[in-house]
């Protein structure tokens, strides 16, 4: 049988060449691995902000995709149909090394508040005086401005419904321009019947009024005998009679009885005179901070006047249109105000 002979040197050469080659492999690999992290570390290139202030928005934007830069736009009214689209600021400036991908904050015209005049027709006036005052709010120059008074006359729409509207819905708004409404009082000689509301206590009787919008003064005197505190002894006109919607309803309330901690009287205030009713309530603000609605009505203006029984500190806040117009504080003294006023 023949014996093969291996050669030791042959197996020396080879198990050498192998381990030449795993180094030099792991070398190489090492080497890119190196490469990779130093590009890492190095982090994105520098570019120079360009100068695009006064430019228009597509060519800016197309100036900062090319340096690799993405804006972050804000709109400003500037009541000038020129600089609708126009880039108004930069930040950074115009020739600062920054990092690619960096954001630069653009200031864009959105030009005027309004290009056009608003339909109005058929909304409420209030809500349109709320929306060409926010809009002024934002304009540098503004253009369009309510011409007040209003111009009132009597018909079948709600009262405070826009009817009429100068210039007309949809004209151009080239320039400054003076904005003239028509506005509806409600229906003339609209009757309302008068609640019956003689015997209720206060509160319950204010329950009954919120739901007439029917016209009311309150005026309060001290029970007599026989007449429980709180209660509505007379009221003029009497329940089931028809009023016309200007009419007022007066009704009478003897004083009500307040317990240890407590203030009762009569809330009263002068409100600006009105063309028609306005939305108006009164809230109470309790001294833990919870806040009560007392009445919710729409009252024309005028002298106002509302019975209460509230804890000691707590404050009445009337609103009209849901804007604070008056606030008071009920104070802590043991004796309970006058009848007639606080």
């Amino acid at each position: 049988m023949a014996v093969k002979d291996f050669s030791l040197d042959g197996m020396g050469s080879h198990l050498r060449l192998f381990i030449s080659l795993t180094v030099g492999l792991l070398v190489f690999v090492g080497m890119i691995a190196l490469s990779v992290f130093f590009i890492a570390v190095r982090g994105k290139e520098q570019v120079m902000v360009p100068d695009i202030a006064g430019k228009e928005l597509t060519q800016a934007l197309l100036e900062l995709q090319d340096k690799e830069l993405y804006p972050l736009i804000d709109l400003r009214i500037t009541g000038s149909a020129e600089d609708k689209g126009m880039v108004l600021e930069q930040e950074p400036e115009a020739g600062t090394l920054v990092k690619a991908e960096r954001r630069i904050n653009l200031v864009v015209g959105a030009g005027l508040a309004l290009d056009t005049v608003g339909a109005y027709i058929g909304r409420d006036v209030n809500e349109v005086r709320a929306e060409i005052a926010a809009v002024r709010a934002q304009s540098e120059q503004p253009l369009l401005n309510l011409k007040e008074p209003f111009m009132f006359q009597y018909a079948p729409e709600p009262a405070g419904t826009v009817l009429q509207q100068k210039p007309q819905a949809g004209t151009d708004i080239t320039g400054p321009i003076v904005l003239e409404l028509v506005v509806s009082r409600g229906q003339e000689n609209a009757r309302i019947t008068v609640p019956d509301i003689t015997g209720l206590g206060f509160q319950e009787a204010l329950d009954k009024i919120n739901q007439t919008k029917v016209n009311f003064i309150f005026s309060m005197r001290p029970p007599a005998e026989g007449e429980g505190p709180g209660i509505v002894v007379s009221q003029n006109p009497q329940g089931g009679v028809e009023i016309s919607s200007s009419d007022k309803l007066s009704v009478t309330v003897t004083s009500p009885e307040a317990a240890e901690g407590e203030r009762a009287g009569l809330f009263s205030y002068t409100l600006p005179v009105n063309p028609y009713p306005l939305a108006l309530t009164v809230d109470a603000e309790l001294p833990g901070g919870t806040r009560r609605r007392l009445i919710n009505v729409n009252h024309p203006g005028g002298q106002f006047t509302l019975p209460y029984r509230l804890p000691e500190g707590s404050s009445l806040v009337l609103f009209m249109l849901g804007r604070e117009l008056h606030r008071e504080t009920i104070g802590s003294s043991a004796e309970n105000p006058e009848p007639g006023g606080l």
